[in-house]
């Protein structure tokens, strides 16, 4: 009786390994087709000087900081530089970007991440998290769950997950990725870009079942800077 019970053990644990390694391939597999970033990406990169490589994180840096950080997650199964263009734009406007590289290109990876920044980047003492989609879900975790160390909330393509205040969130979407209205129970801080769809907020190509934009990317990158802005110097009593 106790060989026989030592044998099922036995092959119950050689199953269970197995069976995980399996599912660890087919994850591995999954997540190695992921979006690339677009040409137009490296090009841009190349004429940006103030941009620092370090370890999972590309920090840009302006050239008249205004004292104000924004932690960015990308969207699931994108290439975190996609986003550049986009950073790029809101460092311009005075803003330290902070762009992170998540395992496997995944934000639920690594969606306590933000940790590791604060002291990367000392001297900014007011911090924003945002991200696009998946990532923006995961954001909006990280500021419900810290909420002393974030001063706002914003949202690309993503609404609000968690419990964390309305009035200190921005949600920020096209029309064309109006599936998403059926999960926002709140009216205060939404931006929807008219035109606009769910994966111009990067530059990583047209995305499975996104409909085709009636706007640029630039141009819907351009808005969303303009209204991150907004709501930005409004958390900040800039705006009264």
């Amino acid at each position: 009786m106790k060989n026989r019970v030592i044998k099922i053990l036995t092959i119950s644990l050689i199953s269970f390994v197995l069976l995980t390694a399996a599912l660890t391939g087919l994850f591995l597999i999954w997540t190695a087709d992921y979006y690339h970033a677009e040409n137009d990406v490296i090009d841009a990169l190349k004429k940006e000087t103030k941009i620092t490589y370090t370890d999972n994180f590309m920090i840009f840096k302006p050239s008249v900081p205004n004292g104000t950080g924004i932690i960015f997650y990308p969207g699931a199964k994108v290439e975190h530089t996609a986003y550049s263009p986009l950073l790029i734009k809101l460092k311009n406007e005075g803003f330290t970007c902070v762009l992170i590289k998540m395992p496997g290109n995944m934000a639920f990876l690594g969606a306590d991440k933000a940790d590791e920044v604060y002291e990367k980047v000392p001297e900014i003492k007011s911090w924003f998290i945002a991200g696009h989609s998946l990532g923006g879900a995961m954001a909006s975790r990280y500021a419900a769950e810290n909420k002393d160390k974030v001063q706002g909330l914003i949202l690309l393509g993503a609404y609000i997950y968690g419990d964390y205040p309305v009035k200190k969130s921005l949600t920020v979407y096209g029309t064309f990725n109006s599936n998403l209205e059926k999960n926002i129970t709140y009216s205060e801080n939404i931006v929807i870009i008219e035109g606009g769809n769910h994966a111009q907020f990067g530059n990583y190509g047209k995305q499975k079942g996104d409909p085709d934009a009636t706007i640029s990317a630039e141009e819907q990158q351009r808005i969303t800077v303009e209204a991150i802005t907004k709501f930005i110097q409004s958390q900040r009593g800039e705006i009264q």
